[in-house]
């Protein structure tokens, strides 16, 4: 079975994104942006909602195009339509059968691409296997939250630890249902 791998910034304050969408303070450079380059490049399939998808746009992805070349897309949307969809991008209901077929197909991990709410609905559903976090040293204070809305209490145990350039710690859990 593939693992579900949600790799994701986040600040002290647990936010993945400040208001309005902001990212400006996350740890940008250095040795722990080059591992995680590296360790993006591993996995074949991403998986995102459209918010996620489509804040890309404002960093140069083109709509229908993949966000990540080497990998296979899929947006969970009922409302997304990309003309000239490349064959890469596939857009799909928000259903959980789609998530657990993915896990049980061929291939690699599959990299769960932020979305706040998204990954609390895969958290809700028992779907994310690890939590990758490079914990940047600052605090939004609001914003989108690591999980959304979710309420749902769940135990992780800490694989892996390291240090990276500007204060980034990158933490590695494994999540425990």
């Amino acid at each position: 079975m593939r693992t579900i791998v949600y790799y994701v910034a986040a600040t002290l304050d647990v936010y993945i994104a400040g208001l309005e969408e902001c990212i400006e303070g996350f740890v940008s450079a250095g040795s722990g942006l080059d591992k995680y380059m590296k360790e993006l490049s591993e996995f074949s399939t991403v998986i995102m909602g459209k918010n996620t998808y489509e804040f890309g746009f404002k960093f140069g992805v083109v709509p229908g195009l993949p966000a990540y070349p080497h990998m296979e897309h899929y947006i969970f949307s009922e409302s997304a339509f990309y003309p000239n969809k490349h064959d890469l991008v596939k857009v799909v209901p928000r259903e959980i059968s789609i998530v657990q077929k993915l896990k049980k197909s061929q291939g690699g991990d599959i990299y769960l691409c932020g979305g706040g709410i998204f990954a609390g609905w895969l958290l809700d559903n028992e779907m994310i296997d690890l939590l990758k976090i490079k914990l940047s040293p600052v605090v939004f204070g609001a914003g989108v939250k690591l999980f959304g809305p979710s309420t749902k209490k769940v135990k992780m145990e800490l694989l892996h630890e390291e240090r990276h350039d500007f204060d980034l710690m990158m933490l590695t859990y494994k999540v425990n249902y």
